[in-house]
This record gives C-alpha cells, sequence and structure tokens, in this order.
C-alpha cells in the first residue's frame, strides 16, 4: 500500500501540469524548438548548420512520457524510379534537381546477416559488387531518420534508380519520446537525428 503512495502522487502531479507552450534546446549550432498547443497538436523545428528540419503533428501524455505522432509517414523519404536486373553487383542511382543532395546518401546492404554501407558519390552513384544481397535500405546522412526500404528478399534485382522527397526536411519522429522532468522541462535522449548529450528543452 505505502509503495504505490509515491506513484499515485506522481501520476496525479504528472496529470496537472500544462505542457502547452514554447519550449527550446540550444547547444552550439544546434538550435530546435517545440509549440504545444492546446488542441493537442505540435510545431517542432530544428537547425544544425546549413541544415533545417521541420515537424508537425499531435501529442499526448502517458504517465512522464510526451508521446509525438508526427504527419510525416517514417521510412518514405526516397522514391523509385526505377529498377533492373543486370549482370552482377549491386548500384543505386539517385536524382534530385539539388546536385549537392545526391551525394553522402547512406546505402545499407544486409548480406547473409551481416549489415554492409556505401555512400553514393558527387553523381549520386553507389556501387557494390556482392553476389547476393536481401535487403537494401537508405538513408540520407544530412537528414536522417527511418530508413526507407529499396530491396527485400524477394526482391531480384540489382539496379535502382531513386528520387529525393520533400519529406527528407521533415521527422518523423518514430521512436523518439520526451520525457517531462518538471513543468518547465522536457528531456531527450541522444537519437537518430540529434546528436547531443543532455537534451533539455526549457519552456519559455
Amino acid at each position: 500500500m505505502f509503495l504505490l503512495i509515491p506513484l499515485f502522487i506522481n501520476q496525479k502531479v504528472m496529470a496537472q501540469i500544462n505542457i502547452e507552450g514554447e519550449y527550446y534546446f540550444r547547444k552550439m549550432e544546434m538550435a530546435s524548438g517545440f509549440n504545444f498547443s492546446k488542441d493537442g497538436t505540435f510545431q517542432f523545428f530544428y537547425a544544425y548548420g546549413a541544415v533545417d528540419r521541420n515537424a508537425t503533428g499531435s501529442f499526448k501524455v502517458e504517465g512522464d512520457s510526451l508521446k509525438l505522432k508526427s504527419d510525416k509517414e517514417p521510412g518514405k523519404d526516397f522514391t523509385i524510379t526505377g529498377q533492373s536486373k543486370a549482370a552482377s553487383g549491386y548500384k543505386l542511382t539517385f536524382n534530385d534537381p539539388n546536385k549537392y543532395l545526391v551525394k553522402n546518401i547512406l546505402c545499407i546492404f544486409i548480406v547473409e546477416g551481416k549489415q554492409q554501407e556505401a555512400y553514393t558519390d558527387s553523381n549520386g552513384e553507389a556501387t557494390v559488387d556482392f553476389a547476393k544481397c536481401d535487403t537494401i535500405l537508405v538513408l540520407h546522412s544530412l537528414y536522417p531518420d527511418i530508413p526507407t526500404l529499396v530491396k527485400d528478399e524477394k526482391n531480384e534485382n540489382n539496379r535502382f534508380t531513386l528520387t529525393l522527397n520533400p519529406s527528407l526536411e521533415q521527422v518523423s519522429f518514430k521512436g523518439i519520446d520526451l520525457l517531462i522532468i518538471n513543468d518547465k522541462t522536457l528531456s531527450c535522449l541522444n537519437n537518430y537525428f540529434m546528436e547531443a548529450s543532455d537534451i533539455k528543452f526549457i519552456k519559455n
């Protein structure tokens, strides 16, 4: 009985906390922030060097956690525009009007259960010599999020052409929750797009 009292008090306190408002996190060149509205929606911005990102969605409080559901669908940052089967090896070609964005895209190859990686060159191409590859995933190094599936075990093609989607700049927040510290502070762990320690968003 006595062990349940602190837990009950903590849940009651969390229920009374007003999440609505603006929260900011700044560290050196990194700046980001949330705006939580009364209707249960949020807006998010992130800036780090030359990279700007954003998100919109909804939120809900569960205990001391703040659950985010972004409007962005995870794993859809690239669109396959062509695929075929050639003699050997695997080749991925990426196209975008901004040629700067097609280089340094991470291509993940799963070969016999082991992960191999390759990055696109300045022409947006990545080529590997594997005789057989089970799965291919791609992830933009400037806009990391949930990887996009290019090939699964049933797909026997080894040549793929892809385009970059506008959703790259958005954040899906899949697998990322915020922890409610108190009525003025939210925190989260180092994650796939914010590589920083001691991330705390402070209410303005």
